[in-house]
């Protein structure tokens, strides 16, 4: 699995169109999104959060892992795009706050975008470094 992701999803367009898709998605208007009450999932949007901010840090960490080669650099520059991932959850927060229409802050959001990133950190970690050749 790990080397059809490095073999698919390493170059470098597929973390920057990941991060406009989710930088576009979470300044929509409210009026534009769908109602909770259609999702049967409760706190469906947590998982959209988790979702969009892991698959931020594992995508860049992905396409990291195909061009640096030393470990402790790579280690350094996976950590980067967890806090990276956190600072973009946090304002994304805060930009929803005070300058999209119809949408709120809420304190969970945040929540959720931070486990999302950590746990991609994680696999990150344990399965990029694992199968890369040192």
């Amino acid at each position: 699995m790990i080397t059809f992701l490095k073999k698919y999803f390493s170059s470098l367009y597929i973390p920057v169109l990941w991060t406009c898709i989710v930088g576009t998605l979470c300044c929509l208007p409210g009026a534009m999104l769908p109602n909770e009450e259609r999702f049967p999932i409760p706190q469906f949007d947590k998982f959209v959060h988790i979702t969009f901010f892991g698959g931020f840090v594992f995508l860049w960490n992905l396409y990291e892992a195909s061009r640096v080669r030393g470990l402790q650099k790579l280690l350094r520059l996976f950590f980067l795009w967890y806090v990276l991932g956190n600072i973009f959850g946090i304002g994304i927060e805060y930009i929803q706050k005070y300058w999209i229409p119809g949408r709120d802050y809420d304190q969970a959001d945040i929540i959720a975008d931070m486990i999302g990133a950590g746990l991609a950190y994680g696999v990150s970690t344990l399965w990029l470094i694992k199968s890369k050749p040192l």
